[in-house]
């Protein structure tokens, strides 16, 4: 099932993402969110207007994603930034494509231009995810990240959305 996001779920979120910082280049993240953290990041991106979806299953949080600004500047504000999460054991399950496929939809219908996904790279699953769904690759940054001492490029999807 797929639905809003509710303050209750910010801690399996916040334990979905961890997994991602602690262990991977997916997010430039370094240090752990603790629950407190990740109900302020909620409430700030739906407090805004912005869509933030899960995914449930058996009670359970198996994933999340959310739209958020693309930059702070007045003309960018058609444009939109996505992010997508989740529990590792959802990983090639359709539970991201689903998750996705339902926040463009939402994106569409709030009458948003463009949306825009980064990706840490090297990361085949997110690419394939974001190109089934109809992104194009438009950017590709070498080494602007640094992460367990390793260099990370980082890589831009846009899908047009009108």
């Amino acid at each position: 099932m797929i639905r809003k996001v509710e303050p209750k779920d910010a801690a399996a979120i916040a334990e979905i993402y961890n997994y991602y910082i602690e262990h991977t280049i997916i997010t430039f993240e370094t240090s752990p969110v603790d629950v407190h953290e990740m109900k302020e990041r909620i409430s700030e991106i739906t407090g805004d207007g912005f869509p933030w979806l899960v995914f449930e299953g058996n009670g359970q949080v198996l994933g999340y994603a959310y739209a958020n600004k693309w930059r702070g500047r007045c003309a960018y504000r058609d444009s939109i930034e996505s992010t997508v999460y989740l529990n590792r054991s959802q990983i090639g399950k359709g539970v991201g494509k689903q998750l996705y496929a339902e926040l463009i939809k939402i994106l569409k219908a709030e009458g948003f231009h463009t949306v825009i996904g980064g990706i840490a790279l090297p990361n085949d699953a997110s690419i394939a995810l974001h190109e089934k769904l109809g992104f194009q690759k438009v950017a590709h940054f070498k080494e602007v990240g640094n992460k367990f001492d390793h260099r990370i490029d980082v890589g831009y999807w846009q899908l047009m959305l009108s």
